[in-house]
């Protein structure tokens, strides 16, 4: 079983405006309303890939059911924690001539209730995928990914981390099975801005080391492709399938569903590489979180 956790789930108010004026009223052309977080999009498209997964994570009051529901009424099959106070957040994405985005706080994590998350994750069993995606509320240790991967180090779980700097340096000693920077991330993690794919992956691997190599690393690159630097030597690469990019939103995260799909249907990492693409590549290209037949298409293409 697939599961993935949202520390900060939102509710996305995705809102198209021909101009965005700054001080003055600005009329909309479009609007949606999704159940947002970068696990809740992985777990939204492993479902559209008809991959069997459950979402975990943390909602609260009424923008908490409402992520809920929509997620359910997607097809989604979640057990979230219902925290006891507060409001899960709403993030306004504002598409224009550029793309602006205004995320919510969301509500403080109590100890107790975090405890009810180790209690879910200790009923993870040998084989079992977990991928921890996003950044980590205030009201949370910032190291809780490594307790949560330090907890769970010897029950022979692939764990996937998509997240940023700190976050995702300090977990490499716990040997995630992947973890997903992309080429910005990457350089900041060492203080540089990576100029070109050789650049990449000499310091893919420079992460890699940090792991004892025995850590699969995927670099998005937006407009550029994708690399891979896997744990046992394999370096693949390609560049961006053709298309127009529509919205950006959930690219990386649909990329690394697309992995994990490809990964459990061919255990190959190869194959599990351009899966990621091909699927990061559909939702990029698409209003909306990638379709199968989309991702299909676009992987057609590539391979």
């Amino acid at each position: 079983m697939i599961y993935t956790v949202t520390f900060n789930p939102s509710l996305d108010y995705i809102i198209t405006t021909d101009n965005l004026t700054v001080g003055e009223i600005n009329r909309v052309t479009s609007e949606l309303i999704l159940s947002g977080g970068k696990g809740i999009n992985v777990s939204t498209v492993l479902n559209h890939l008809g991959v069997e997964n459950t979402a975990l994570g943390f909602v609260a009051g009424f923008t908490g059911n409402e992520i809920e529901n929509g997620f359910q009424k997607s097809g989604g099959k979640c057990d979230f924690i219902h925290l006891e106070k507060g409001l899960s957040r709403i993030n306004v994405k504002i598409k224009a001539k550029e793309e602006t985005e205004i995320n919510g706080m969301g509500p403080e994590i109590s100890e107790k209730e975090l405890q009810q998350l180790f209690t879910q994750l200790d009923t993870l069993q040998a084989e079992d995928i977990l991928i921890l995606a996003g950044s980590v509320p205030t009201s949370l240790p910032q190291d809780i990914y490594q307790k949560i991967m330090a907890r769970l180090q010897n029950k022979e779980i692939k764990i996937i981390v998509d997240a940023t700097k700190d976050l995702l340096v300090n977990v490499m000693k716990y040997h995630p099975f992947l973890i997903k920077p992309n080429n910005h991330e990457l350089g900041e993690i060492f203080g540089v801005k990576l100029k070109d794919k050789d650049e990449i992956i000499n310091y893919a691997k420079k992460l890699q080391q940090m792991g004892d190599n025995q850590v699969n690393i995927l670099v998005s690159m937006a407009g550029d492709g994708a690399i891979f630097v896997g744990a046992n030597g394999e370096i693949y690469q390609t560049a961006a399938p053709k298309g127009t990019v529509v919205n950006s939103v959930g690219a990386g995260d649909s990329m690394v569903a697309g992995f994990t799909a490809g990964y459990l249907k061919h255990h190959s990492l190869e194959d599990a590489f351009y899966m990621g693409v091909a699927t990061g590549s559909a939702s990029a290209f698409s209003k909306y979180l990638a379709t199968k037949e989309e991702v299909e298409k676009i992987l057609h293409s590539i391979r």
